[in-house]
């Protein structure tokens, strides 16, 4: 007799939920943390020629070294470093943790945080460990070092700035925990370039750092590319969990074209930055709205009532993220892209008659 999926499945996947997409057709789209603006005339033209050319009857080159040496350079990644890719960082972060799922092996990060380093380190048998941040999503970092003393983690993950939160930890802080860390620590700076902060300058002072980072958020989203630096003899390892062809021939193509135009991404980081400060305020002068500061390119807004404020938002042509029931932490909240001046008028306009 067949047996059933839950006859088969390891019970670690049958616990899981699905990472859910939700449907945006024809909605004003701010739960995704996408770049809302459009690429100019000339360099689509470019993409085109580009994509036009492209040998897609073959396969990548898995290294991918035009890539590669347009990301060093760009992002000012030293020679002394390694560079791995991935199918966005979510592919990154599986491929650590694959790598170091040992048994008993220990992930730790700061929770609430992006939710898919507890799935990746549960769906391969790693044991995950969320340290509660403040409730006002600052660090407590005397907990997290006291949390890595006891667990003594293999992969430490910290998001600066951290999703869904918007925080930007204390350098001084990320320092100690990198001084205090066994293991690998990753700071994901997915958001970095709205933060204007890194430690990609810094890999030389700490052997067990890994910085990973994303091009999704800068305008790239569909072309799912991630990439970490770090020393040869980490990402010698990590690389041997990396599936072959792993990024397909357009995203690097696509890509490195595009971060030849590094001043275009740069001055749209710079219009979503300022927009996300003036929603900011504009939200904060809500009754019985507060607005968290934050570093990314969205914010974290807690309202009396998220399910009824989401769900009129929703209809009123607004899709945002409802964090409700994903952390205590969270309760109440709604996390909110920032747009353009007109997404942002629209946005205001939905939440302010769905109170």
């Amino acid at each position: 007799m067949m047996k059933p999926p839950k006859d088969l499945v390891r019970e670690e996947v049958l616990a899981l939920a699905a990472y859910h997409v939700a449907d945006a057709a024809g909605m004003v789209k701010l739960d995704a943390m996408e770049n809302p603006y459009a690429l100019p005339q000339a360099v689509r033209r470019e993409i085109a020629e580009i994509v036009s050319a492209a040998a897609i009857n073959r396969y990548p080159n898995p290294q991918a070294p035009q890539l590669k040496a347009r990301l060093r350079q760009v992002m000012a990644i030293a020679d002394a470093f390694d560079i791995l890719i991935g199918n966005g960082s979510d592919e990154i972060i599986q491929i650590l943790i694959q790598a170091l799922a040992r048994p008993g092996a220990v992930v730790l990060a700061p929770d609430p945080t992006f939710v898919m380093y507890r799935i990746y380190a549960l769906v391969n048998r790693m044991r995950y460990v969320g340290v509660p941040l403040n409730p006002d999503f600052s660090l407590d970092c005397a907990r997290l070092l006291a949390a890595i003393e006891e667990h003594q983690p293999a992969l430490t993950f910290i998001a600066y700035p951290n999703n869904p939160t918007g925080s930007l930890y204390p350098e001084a802080d990320v320092l100690r925990i990198l001084q205090a860390a066994p293991g690998v620590v990753v700071l994901d700076e997915a958001y970095h370039a709205f933060a204007k902060q890194s430690f990609i300058g810094r890999l030389a002072e700490f052997p067990n750092l890994v910085v990973m980072r994303t091009l999704s958020k800068v305008g790239m989203a569909g072309l799912r590319l991630g990439y970490a630096a770090g020393s040869p003899a980490w990402m010698r390892e990590f690389d041997k969990v990396r599936p072959p062809y792993n990024v397909n021939l357009l995203t690097q193509l696509v890509a490195e074209r595009l971060l030849v135009h590094a001043d275009v991404l740069a001055q749209q980081a710079a219009a979503i930055c300022a927009e996300r400060d003036r929603l900011g305020a504009e939200l904060a002068r809500l009754p019985g709205v507060t607005v968290f500061a934050s570093a990314a390119n969205f914010l974290l807004a807690r309202v009396p009532d998220s399910d009824k404020v989401f769900a009129g938002m929703r209809a009123r042509g607004v899709l945002v993220k409802n964090l409700q029931g994903s952390h205590p932490l969270l309760a109440r909240c709604l996390r909110i892209t920032a747009g353009t001046a007109e997404e942002s008028a629209q946005c205001l306009d939905a939440l302010r008659n769905s109170l």
